[in-house]
């Protein structure tokens, strides 16, 4: 079903300090021809946000700086990128913070242990179909 969606052009901002699972993210999204944006770390992501308007934000929580869920409130309360999907990506499962995501305007939580690229690649089919 998500298979005919094409990633192709879409802008896609990836916040994440793991080096490691940047890349391998990186090189995923890269064979599905979109466009990353990659920042490691809170600031960095918000600079992004001044002069790109992703079509969707993979997030993780734990970043060093400003925190995903900053990050978050940030995305919601500027006008530009307050409709932008956000998928949080981060290995935080507890319920409090699966409401607080939610709260604060997450399109999705998943948690990192539980997903593979395929996975997270079709959660962000699924979110711009």
């Amino acid at each position: 079903m998500t298979d005919n969606i094409s990633l192709e052009g879409k802008k896609l901002l990836w916040v994440e300090d793991d080096n490691f699972l940047s890349d391998l993210v990186a090189k995923k999204l890269a064979a599905e021809k979109c466009v990353l944006f990659h920042a490691s770390n809170g600031e960095e992501a918000v600079k992004i946000f001044e002069t790109e308007t992703p079509d969707v934000v993979l997030l993780d929580i734990l970043l060093p700086g400003i925190d995903g869920f900053e990050i978050l409130k940030k995305i919601r309360a500027n006008e530009k990128t307050k409709n932008t999907p956000v998928i949080i990506l981060s290995n935080l499962g507890q319920k409090t913070d699966l409401e607080k995501g939610k709260e604060l305007g997450a399109t999705k939580f998943l948690i990192k242990a539980t997903v593979n690229l395929d996975e997270i690649v079709g959660e962000i089919k699924k979110t711009l179909g």
